[in-house]
Order: C-alpha cells, then structure tokens, then sequence
C-alpha cells in the first residue's frame, strides 16, 4: 500500500554541516529559534519523519516542514533569520560619530558632562535618540571614571585614615 500525504525532500547532511548543526543546537549564546531549527534538521538527517521530529521537539509538523524544506533549498543559510523589514535609518552615521566624538572629547558650557538633553540639543537630535547611541556604544558620561572623596568628608572624620585625606 502506497503511502500517503504531501511527499518530503530527501536530506542529507555533510559531515561539515553536521559539525555546525551540532555546535549551533548546544551553543549557550545561539538563539533558541536556531538551536530548535538545527536539531529538527539532524534528527530529519537521522532519518526520522516530520511527525516524530515534531512530537520529539514539541513544535509542530508544519515547522519541521518549513525548515527542512528551507534547509534542503539554501542549506545552512536557510537556517538563520533573515534581515527584518523596517523602515530606513534616519541618523546618518556621520552624526552618530559626531556624537560619539563630542561625548568623548567635549565638555559642554557651565556643565561638567553631558546630559541627554544637553547633548540632544547640539546635536538637534531627540533625546531618545542620543540615549540610543549611548548605549549602542556603552557611554555613560554622567559616571566618573574614577573614585573621588569628598573633601568635606575628609575634614569631618580626620580620626579615619583615607586614601586622599590627611
């Protein structure tokens, strides 16, 4: 008796594919969509049907589907997500530079680091938007690089030995 049912493509997996599936699905730092997709391709390479891949990894047939599908196609580029839609950028780079070089290099008038504000106003960006590249690029210039002591501190409590005070 014939089987029935939509037929499947076969696959088969190099041993240099394999070695990448493997290391993608046991990865601490690969995403859980990739590391799922690696394994229901090696388990389709072990010879399995989709049914008992998708029972096995809790998803469902038509996911196995996609993604065999999708790696018999493109391989192991058929595995990663592909680029979002969205709409285009628009901070041109040069002003990021720019503000990431001002950040740095730059103190503002009658202050002693920029703030977002201060900073979204010579750039005539939002605040928002410095705030983003600020952290895309781990700025924090309202923290101080290094540990300083208070002098009124230091004058109050002479009784302490500190670093600074005497």
């Amino acid at each position: 008796m014939p089987r029935t049912g939509r037929p499947k493509a076969d696959l088969t997996v190099t041993d240099a594919e394999r070695e990448q599936l493997l290391a993608w699905s046991r990865r601490a730092k690969s995403s859980q969509s990739l590391a799922l997709r690696s394994k229901i391709i090696l388990r389709c390479a072990d010879g399995l049907d989709n049914q008992s891949v998708a029972s096995g990894l809790g998803c469902s047939t038509a996911t196995v589907g996609k993604w065999r599908r999708r790696f018999v196609e493109q391989r192991l580029d058929g595995l990663v997500d592909e680029p979002r839609p969205g709409g285009p950028r628009l901070v041109a780079d040069e002003r990021i530079e720019q503000v990431i070089v001002d950040t740095l290099e730059r103190t503002p008038r009658d202050a002693t680091h920029w703030s977002r504000a201060s900073m979204a106003a010579e750039a005539g960006l939002s605040k928002s938007t410095v705030g983003r590249i600020w952290r895309a690029f781990g700025l924090k210039p309202h923290l101080v690089d290094t540990f300083k002591l208070s002098p009124t501190r230091c004058s109050s409590r002479r009784s302490v030995t500190w670093s600074g005070c005497t």
